[in-house]
């Protein structure tokens, strides 16, 4: 089953490496936040040379995954694993600004007679 995700990288998790019966294995998780109404934060895995590609990445990132889901059973419990084929970037950064109000709050407030300083130094 092929699905496909878009949305904003929210983080890159710690790289995780190991090795198996086939040999050496690296994973890269991240964190991708949907771009609806809710917006919704999904754990995406990337595995071997997908991983770099991940790595390559900035949060902040437009990004869209193209992925299989897979849920396995151990120990009597069900873990689902969403693991991505296709990544590309829209190569848009989206950036956060503060609120006005936010900004405000850290400016320091001036003492009687004392004029504004724009100076940037």
């Amino acid at each position: 089953m092929a699905l496909e995700i878009s949305g904003k990288l929210i983080q890159i998790l710690p790289e995780q490496t190991g090795t198996g019966k086939n040999g050496q294995w690296n994973r890269q998780d991240f964190i991708l936040e949907t771009q609806e109404q809710y917006p919704r934060k999904v754990c995406i895995s990337a595995w071997g040379e997908k991983a770099g590609l991940v790595k390559s990445l900035k949060p902040g990132a437009l990004i869209n995954v193209a992925f299989n889901a897979e849920s396995r059973e151990f120990n009597g419990k069900w873990y689902t694993d969403l693991r991505a084929w296709k990544i590309e970037s829209s190569g848009v950064q989206e950036t956060s600004a503060l609120p006005v109000a936010d900004v405000m709050d850290h400016l320091e407030p001036l003492l009687p007679g004392e004029e504004p300083n724009d100076l940037p130094f």
